[in-house]
């Protein structure tokens, strides 16, 4: 009697379910989460200098080791034997 479209309907009921809870809690979840992707202003932990310093340099030294790894990669697999 379990067609293929079973999980699809629950899916879709669990779907809706979500969407009218979030819904009917829009305002009480507004005030007290906020999403940091979409603010304007940076959280707290990013604006000491010392931490956006060290940062930088933790991306630019990996940076310069996957650049490494992807040369010698490249040099092996390539590399002309004579």
């Amino acid at each position: 009697m379990n067609s293929w479209f079973a999980p699809i309907r629950w899916l879709l009921f669990l779907a809706l379910w979500r969407m009218s809870y979030e819904t009917a809690n829009v305002n009480r979840h507004s005030t007290i989460e906020r999403s940091f992707l979409i603010e304007r202003n940076p959280p707290e932990e990013t604006r000491n200098p010392r931490e956006k310093e060290w940062a930088e340099k933790a991306v630019t030294k990996y940076a310069d080791a996957q650049e490494k790894k992807w040369q010698r990669w490249n040099e092996a697999m390539f590399e002309r034997s004579d």
